[in-house]
């Protein structure tokens, strides 16, 4: 036990030819050093667990190998680690600094690897700067990072980038089976595809679920366990699903989403598995696209038998309504009967899909309302009118196959003829010009408009139909009155209230109104600001006002009331008194009746 590595670091690679997956970042740093043509910095910029700190590292023992005979030489006082996530500060920046004047003992350059570079300040970056712009010729820095739009662009434009890809699942897929034959596992390919696509491109994932997975099989990786213990639903529970679905059993499909949720599966992750699992049956429909399933060769055969059965509208509309319900299953308050409602609408796929085909056809017979006998491929002979001709617009043909007769039941003869005919029906505009001779010899016909059109080729126009006419509806007009407008002006307030525009709703609790009923005129009695924001709904309130009052005559004003200024407040009991004998004059001849003094 003491003496157990785990396989991410045991089978980390020392070469670049070990390396996973980075081809074009290997080939390209391995030819720099052949040529001896090495950047001064390098940013390696790529999600987490793809190999960054892997290849800084063996660049740097690779940038050494040669000024060193000695193979077995640790090239280890030359390479210099500084984690930024937790050295991220000013200060960090000046020591390293001053460790870079100092130059090697041993080998040819000093190599400085900074992890996680996105994590400095930008002071710090600042600090930084001037050194990496110009380090001494046998200093070279690489930076790592996961985010490289976090980097100044000052920094970026100093380096150079290799972006590192995530590992494709068969890449990663080979490489857990060459582990598991060097460790003795006994390993399913079907369970090393479902840890491959769970670590979702990142090696260093895959290996840990790889010695998670050995323990659980005791020395043997089963694809039972491995979807058991990752969580993960199987391929046939989505392939029984497809069958229902096809089937538009409504009962199987609710009572399999039963059965997964039992298993403590969670509705969204199923949700999202039941996209993939489109998405995978799409892309095995076109063998161009058949080497995009990252599945094993006995289920990528069970996906191009199903990609046979389904259309490719069903698939199409199945992935958008999987993917709306994914998206706003987090805000759902039933979250079950939300994703039940997702597999419900999957199930009555075929027979929307049918209908709509059904629909399409109809529009492109011409006819709203078709026969029976319509849809069926039958040649009919076509009419004759009572004039003799044929009847175009009765049958439609083509030269090699008939196609259906629109049959028009409302009307006993073909319905287009009809149409042409009352078409052609227009009538001769009044003839009215006279004629007059120019100096140059020409005569000329000066009339109105009807004249011209009496010389143009008549066209023949559609019919205009009689207007009808309208029949005159007598109003009755109700008198404007203080209570009324106050009801008016509550129900708008209130219909507001409906519509959250409570900051509206406030105005109207402190707004006053005066009412002119001679002229039936509604004046608003606000302040400039509150008179602002109600010029919004001006239009609405005015419409409002005409129909609660039945009143078309009614006008709306709003009428700025200025605020008091602070020498008209009244501060003293002397002046508090005069305002309100001021509003009230009763209050004086009582005072002057009781003979009272104000204190």
């Amino acid at each position: 036990m003491e003496g157990y590595i785990v396989s991410a670091r045991k089978y980390r690679p020392n070469t670049f030819e070990s390396v996973v997956g980075q081809e074009h970042v290997t080939r390209t740093l391995l030819n720099e050093i052949r040529s001896k043509h090495l950047a001064q910095a390098f940013l390696f910029n790529g999600p987490r667990g793809v190999g960054k700190t892997t290849c800084a590292r063996i660049l740097a023992r690779e940038i050494n190998k040669e000024s060193v005979p000695d193979e077995s030489y640790d090239f280890s006082f030359n390479i210099f680690e500084l984690d930024a996530a937790s050295n991220n500060s000013v200060d960090d920046i000046r020591l390293l600094n001053e460790q870079v004047r100092i130059p090697p003992q041993v080998g040819s350059h000093k190599v400085y690897i900074i992890d996680e570079v996105h994590m400095l300040s930008a002071q710090a970056f600042n600090a930084f700067l001037k050194t990496l712009e110009e380090p001494p010729p046998y200093a070279v820095f690489i930076l790592a990072t996961t985010e490289r739009h976090k980097i100044l662009p000052t920094i970026l434009s100093r380096c150079q980038v290799f972006n590192f890809n995530r590992i494709t699942i068969s890449d990663m897929v080979a490489h857990l089976q060459g582990i598991a034959t060097k460790e003795g596992i006994e390993a399913e390919e079907e369970a090393l595809h479902i840890i491959a696509q769970k670590a979702d491109g990142a090696l260093r994932d895959a290996l840990s679920i790889f010695d998670q997975m050995a323990s659980v099989g005791n020395g043997s990786i089963r694809y039972a366990d491995v979807i058991e213990n990752l969580s993960v639903l199987d391929y046939d529970q989505y392939f029984e699903l497809t069958d229902a679905f096809l089937a538009q059993d409504v009962s199987s499909v609710l009572k399999k989403f039963d059965e997964i949720l039992q298993r403590g599966f969670d509705g969204q992750i199923f949700l999202n598995g039941l996209s993939n699992h489109f998405r995978d049956i799409m892309v095995g429909r076109d063998p161009a696209t058949v080497e995009l399933l990252d599945v094993p060769p006995s289920v990528r055969q069970k996906y191009l038998s199903t990609a046979a059965k389904l259309s490719q509208g069903f698939l199409v509309n199945a992935i958008n309504i999987a993917n709306a319900f994914d998206l706003n299953y987090k805000s759902s308050r039933n979250q079950r009967l939300h994703v039940e409602l997702a597999l419900i609408k999957i199930c009555y796929l075929p027979a929307l899909l049918s209908a709509d085909e059904k629909k399409k056809l109809r529009e492109r017979l011409g006819g709203e309302q078709i026969a029976e006998a319509a849809v069926q491929e039958v040649s009919h002979p076509p009419k004759k009118t009572e004039e003799g001709k044929p009847d175009t617009g009765a049958t439609m043909s083509q030269p090699t196959k008939p196609e259906p007769v629109l049959v028009e039941e409302s009307s006993p003869e073909p319905l287009a003829q009809k149409r042409e005919e009352e078409s052609l029906e227009v009538e001769k505009p009044i003839v009215k010009y006279a004629e007059q001779t120019k100096p140059d010899g020409k005569v000329a016909r000066i009339g109105n408009l009807n004249s011209i059109l009496a010389e143009a080729p008549t066209r023949p126009t559609a019919p205009v139909e009689e207007e009808k006419e309208e029949e005159e509806v007598i109003q009755e007009i109700q008198p404007v009155t203080t209570t009324s407008v106050e009801s008016a002006l509550t129900n708008f307030a209130s219909e507001l209230a409906a519509q959250d525009q409570t900051r509206l709703v406030t105005i109207f609790k402190f707004a006053s109104h005066e009412i002119v009923e001679e002229q039936a005129l509604v004046r608003l009695l606000l302040n400039k600001q509150h008179r602002v924001q109600l010029e919004d709904v001006r239009t609405d309130l005015l419409l409002f006002l005409r129909k609660e009052l039945n009143n078309p005559t009614v006008q709306l004003e709003f009428v700025e009331v200025k605020k008091k200024t602070q020498s008209e407040r009244a501060y003293t009991s002397q002046e508090k008194f005069e305002a309100m004998a001021k509003k009230n004059p009763e209050l004086m001849r009582l005072k002057e009746a009781l003979k009272l003094e104000i204190e």
